[in-house]
């Protein structure tokens, strides 16, 4: 995400001044980021689970977002945008440290001759940023849906925020990660957001194992209409999750709407008719899966691509979408609930790769490559070299926290629990 960071041309702090018009966008893409989790994100997940624990998910998303903002103000925006090193930010701005003294200035990120200026302040941009951190952890509670122990979620939540979201974040968006310096791109989160969740998902489902009944038992969502409401709310508000992280109002964030409006579109006709051609129909559930899947993808895309590419990314993810919700989970037998890997995985891998084949050199320059990244093979294994680097990270690291919160509080609930819903074992409430 943090867009005008990998966009914008290193540049003294006093040399910039606060722009208005860019604040005031910042501001509203904040506001879109966060509607996408809640409602956005709880609606959606809460129509496509079972009706005893629709109250339970919805909690999660809400829990979370509560939770992730205190958690970032007290280390998670230190260990990701601090000073720090290659791997991981310092603890310099622990409880937001050193904001009093520049509040009403430009932010500028890093020092030095790398250091890369704004023209929004800093309470924008940790703002902007947070949302990111609360919508991650959010999205993979759907590979684990109706099983795990809302204490597990918390405790496992906060330890993967500061412990492996934190990190991935300082890799690509700080100007002293790594993967910035390595010059892979990312505009908006298609590894730090969708990689990393959708690869944790993917070790949560596997190592939570399957729900009770699952194959036999009817699992068929509650209320789909829950469903399409969320996947609405999504796809509106990721237009502050794309155009936003040009962190201004400008050419940049008019291109990155206009390919996300044009991903979404194209990926949700191709899930549609790929369902359409292999199952007789085309569904409502298969519909706002692809548009979500065409977001995912050119979420990474969105600031460095022209719109031909745009649909295509939105064609291929439409597929890879549709195949790693059905046939890549039931060829591998894991139970990924609500297809956080077979969407967020799969489709950030997707939209990952193919920035090192379209992106468009007049957009995609970056503080490490001022001339820009045309789409070529050597981008391409930079944005492999990417990839492969957070998909290992962050598989390591959520099955080393969930081992951890597993001997801290219990990862599963107890099967009886299950099978009487979340909503009642964890909650004590039911849905009218």
């Amino acid at each position: 995400m943090a867009a005008a960071l990998l966009a914008a041309t290193p540049a003294l702090a006093q040399e910039a001044r606060i722009d208005t018009g860019d604040t005031a966008w910042m501001l509203t893409s904040t506001a879109l980021v966060l509607m996408m989790t809640i409602p956005g994100l709880a609606l959606f997940y809460a129509g496509m689970v079972r009706k005893k624990n629709v109250l339970a998910t919805m909690m999660q998303s809400f829990a979370l977002a509560a939770l992730v903002s205190v958690v970032w103000m007290v280390a998670g925006y230190s260990l990701a945008f601090g000073e720090g090193n290659a791997y991981v930010g310092d603890l310099s701005r622990l409880f937001l440290g050193g904001l009093a003294e520049g509040w009403d200035k430009p932010f500028t990120l890093g020092s030095g001759p790398a250091a890369v200026a704004t023209t929004i302040p800093e309470t924008v941009f940790l703002m902007f940023q947070m949302t990111f951190a609360i919508i991650t952890p959010a999205l993979i509670t759907g590979a684990f849906a109706d099983r795990m122990r809302f204490s597990a979620m918390v405790v496992f939540s906060v330890l993967w925020s500061l412990l492996v979201y934190a990190p991935v974040a300082h890799w690509v968006w700080h100007p002293n990660g790594w993967i910035f310096g390595l010059g892979a791109l990312d505009f908006a989160g298609g590894t730090v957001v969708h990689i990393n969740a959708g690869v944790a998902g993917l070790v949560c489902a596997i190592v939570l194992g399957k729900r009770v009944g699952y194959g036999n038992d009817n699992m068929s969502p509650f209320n789909l209409a829950l469903a399409v409401i969320g996947a609405s709310l999504l796809w509106v508000g990721w237009f502050g999750f794309n155009a936003g992280s040009a962190a201004g109002a400008g050419a940049r964030a008019g291109m990155a709407m206009l390919v996300t409006q044009l991903a979404a579109a194209t990926a949700a006709l191709s899930w549609m008719f790929a369902e359409w051609a292999t199952k007789g129909k085309p569904s409502v559930l298969g519909a706002i899966s692809g548009a979500v899947a065409g977001l995912v993808a050119i979420t990474p895309a969105s600031g460095f691509v022209l719109p031909v590419p745009a649909l295509v990314i939105g064609l291929v993810a439409g597929l890879a979408g549709f195949w790693g919700a059905t046939a890549l989970k039931h060829l591998c037998g894991y139970d990924d609930s609500l297809d956080a890997f077979g969407v967020h995985g799969v489709c950030g891998i997707v939209g990952s790769l193919l920035v090192g084949v379209f992106a468009y050199g007049p957009l995609s320059a970056t503080a490490a490559a001022p001339e820009g990244s045309s789409g070529s093979l050597d981008q391409f294994l930079l944005q492999l070299c990417a990839t492969a680097a957070v998909f290992a990270f962050s598989a390591i690291g959520t099955f080393l926290l969930l081992k951890v919160t597993d001997a801290l509080v219990g990862l599963r609930v107890a099967e009886e629990e299950e099978r009487e819903g979340l909503d009642v074992t964890q909650h004590g409430e039911r849905i009218a």
